[in-house]
């Protein structure tokens, strides 16, 4: 689906009222943070910016790449990647942007798992003729590191929510991008 493909499918769920949900939005704390979701992603589209050195690295894709974005409305951390992704794409006419939700058909991410897990985002990036250049996700490296530390430590959902949303307010989308133009880089 196109961008706003996705964003038509997130804010349908986002204005479906909680008895006429499907799973997994019919619990009200999965709402009430998908709604929290919608926010955080619209506040990037609006104040993110692509930094020089990424820009400068996106202008060196000189052949077509469809670029796949593996997501979900309720993942936190999709809130904050994909609108940079987006905001990529749009930088150079040879990047394809598309998006695909991980709960539903097809099912891709089911070769792109991290660890052994389904995590979300997931970028996978394409050659025109349908080949693996590369993948990234589900979080920028440093962002990881907090995020497995916390598990480890056994820290409560709502710790490790806080603690990664803090995180990606703090960064401002700095990490996400120098790691995927240290990426584009390596492949173009």
């Amino acid at each position: 689906m196109t961008f706003e493909q996705y964003r038509r499918h997130f804010e349908t769920i986002k204005d479906t009222p909680l008895e006429q949900q499907k799973a997994p939005y019919d619990k009200e704390d999965y709402l009430n943070y998908t709604k929290l979701n919608w926010s955080r992603m619209n506040r990037w589209l609006k104040t993110g910016k692509i930094t020089a050195d990424f820009q400068n690295a996106l202008q060196q894709i000189h052949q077509p790449q469809q670029w796949i974005v593996i997501t979900e409305p309720w993942c936190g951390d999709a809130a904050h990647i994909t609108p940079f992704l987006e905001l990529a794409g749009r930088e150079n006419p040879m990047i394809s942007v598309s998006y695909e939700l991980r709960d539903s058909e097809p099912f891709r991410i089911e070769n792109y798992r991290t660890n052994g897990t389904l995590s979300i985002p997931k970028l996978i990036i394409l050659d025109e003729n349908g080949n693996d250049l590369a993948t990234w996700g589900p979080r920028p490296a440093e962002c990881q590191k907090i995020f497995e530390k916390l598990k480890a430590e056994k820290a409560t959902f709502e710790k490790i929510k806080e603690e990664i949303q803090q995180w990606y307010n703090s960064n401002k989308g700095l990490e996400i991008q120098k790691e995927l133009a240290l990426l584009v880089k390596e492949i173009v």
